[in-house]
């Protein structure tokens, strides 16, 4: 158990002896509202008590790498909004942690966790410079998949199942070809609009959305009417290619 969430205003003696003994084995005690036991819990106790279990929420590089799941590489994210929003949706898809390559100061990462709305506190966020993360990644035995306009995969083309490192680029400049170079798949999220890109966000919870599919969903997505078989994206007259 890595913390226990109960309402601020429970004052009741078996609350008090539960948040006691937390403390004393070292696990960590939020104080909420119940609005946020609502949001968190599951079951009909999740009025009174939420527990978190699971891997700690804090872990070293190789650390993170060695629990066998997805992990989140940021490159180069220029707004701390942005990185915020990408690890509420990291923690909400069930990632297992969160990585940045990007200068960020105190008040910067301060204002991640807020746009976050506490997610950060959840899993892991590191602070890592990109070429070391697939250096570690690859002696690790890690897939690493580019998410970049220049892919040559669908997302269902891609097992993201077991070991992954997804790599998403900045704003504006996206991946680097020194970083594309060291990535073992190129993922390109298909686009219909004259937009260039899909915001930060967005492209992280298309991925990671697809992953779940694949774990509890396995097999190839259905072609839809219209649209075209999901392997073989279709041209659209007047639009980006």
């Amino acid at each position: 158990m890595q913390l226990i969430l109960v309402r601020a205003d429970d004052d009741a003696a078996d609350t008090r002896a539960l948040t006691e003994t937390a403390e004393r084995r070292g696990v960590k005690v939020w104080r909420g509202g119940a609005g946020d036991l609502r949001r968190l819990g599951r079951g009909p106790e999740s009025d009174r008590a939420v527990a978190l279990l699971g891997p700690p929420p804090t872990a070293a590089l190789d650390e993170l790498l060695a629990r066998g799941g997805l992990t989140w590489l940021l490159h180069r994210i220029s707004f701390p909004s942005n990185v915020g929003f990408a690890v509420r949706t990291a923690e909400v898809s069930g990632a297992d942690g969160v990585i940045v390559d990007a200068e960020f100061n105190h008040e910067q990462r301060a204002r991640i966790t807020h746009v976050s709305m506490g997610a950060a506190r959840l899993l892991p966020v590191l602070y890592e410079d990109t070429l070391h993360v697939l250096e570690r990644a690859s002696a690790a035995g890690v897939r690493t998949v580019a998410i970049e306009d220049v892919g040559d995969k669908a997302p269902w083309e891609v097992d993201l199942r077991g070991p992954t490192l997804c790599i998403l680029g900045g704003e504006h400049s996206g991946l680097p070809r020194e970083v594309l170079e060291r990535c073992q798949a190129h993922v390109r999220i298909p686009m219909a609009g004259f937009v260039p890109s899909y915001n930060v966000q967005g492209a992280l919870a298309s991925i990671a959305s697809e992953r779940l599919r694949q774990l509890h969903h396995p097999g190839t997505p259905q072609a839809i009417p219209g649209i075209g078989h999901p392997g073989t994206p279709q041209a659209i007259p007047g639009k980006r290619q």
